[in-house]
């Protein structure tokens, strides 16, 4: 593996500083942001060891985020050690097996019912207004944004018309104020295949939780079922939805919302977030020279191809995207 000066750093951090020696470090996952992962061999244990630039990322998000995390009971990375001034975090390793490898429709119930579960862990918990930043009307917004600014115009060379902008904009609007209707809860907005990690306890191991915010409660839902990098037929999909409606309802963290209505944000809301990945997959090729995330575009923007042509108010948008992908 290449050298490199922040690596060579983390290294002198985990002899010199913690005191850890150490037989192997490797690369532990690829990450669509500035931070960096690597596993590291002590003894007869692993730990992970994030590298995340202090003039590009903030650790403090995941150190809090993480610790009221495992207090709901959810199977996070524990915090060991950290240098907040070198960006550096060690952390337990929860393995390498991502939901990812498994997806099969052999697993998939099991899978995704563990990751219910949890995920019911997450929504069942009481707001903290001092934790997690408010998924506002503007923060939907900019997300959207991204798939004008680095998808349409960028990536697909495009000068939109007037007309475009303005379909684009009543669409955006038209998401934002769906999931602002929504009751809100934590999310954890990342919730899917890649982010999940197969244990033989306690599973699932959840990663890449740093961004979390307050907000519609279709969210997680739509990130882990309808997932940017498998696709399930969308009976399956909807099967799933209502089973996990009907656990919402049971326990009370959801009230006087009709399963049509459920159903519906759901998809409104798989619109919103798949529009955002498209923008951020443009851009990480773009920006940041990341070409392997380009391959699941077509997934993602079929999903919303999918919702555009289920509802009426969002022809425009599927007429849009059907003009000039």
């Amino acid at each position: 593996m290449p050298s490199d000066q922040r690596l060579d750093d983390l290294q002198r951090w985990l002899r010199d500083d913690i005191g850890m020696t150490f037989s192997e470090i490797a690369p532990a996952s690829g990450d669509a942001s500035f931070r960096r992962y690597f596993r590291v061999h002590h003894d007869d244990e692993t730990f992970i060891v994030m590298d995340a630039p202090p003039d590009k990322e903030d650790c403090m998000p995941f150190i809090n985020i993480a610790n009221a995390m495992a207090e709901l009971g959810l199977n996070v990375p524990r915090v060991l050690q950290q240098d907040l001034a070198r960006g550096y975090l060690l952390l337990s390793d929860l393995g390498n097996v991502q939901y990812l490898d498994l997806l099969a429709l052999e697993t998939a119930d099991q899978l995704y019912g563990d990751a219910l579960d949890t995920l019911l862990l997450l929504q069942a918990a009481k707001k903290d207004h001092n934790l997690l930043p408010e998924y506002d009307h503007a923060l939907l917004m900019r997300e959207m944004e991204l798939v004008r600014e680095w998808y349409l115009e960028k990536h697909l060379d495009n000068v939109l018309t007037a007309t475009q902008h303005k379909t684009l904009d009543e669409a955006f609007e038209l998401l934002a104020q769906s999931a602002l209707a929504q009751p809100r809860t934590w999310v954890h907005r990342d919730y899917h295949s890649r982010n999940l990690m197969a244990m033989g306890t306690d599973n699932p191991g959840v990663l890449d939780f740093q961004d979390a915010v307050f907000g519609p409660i279709t969210y997680d839902l739509v990130s882990l079922l309808k997932d940017c990098y498998i696709e399930w037929p969308r009976e399956q999909v909807l099967a799933w939805v209502r089973v996990y409606y009907s656990r919402l309802l049971q326990q009370k963290i959801i009230n006087d919302v009709d399963e049509e209505t459920f159903i519906k944000w759901f998809d409104l809301m798989g619109v919103q977030r798949h529009l955002k990945a498209t923008g951020i997959f443009a851009r990480l090729n773009i920006r940041d020279d990341k070409p392997g995330y380009l391959k699941d575009i077509p997934r993602t923007l079929g999903y919303v191809r999918d919702v555009c042509g289920r509802y009426p108010e969002l022809k425009d948008l599927d007429a849009l995207l059907n003009t000039i992908d």
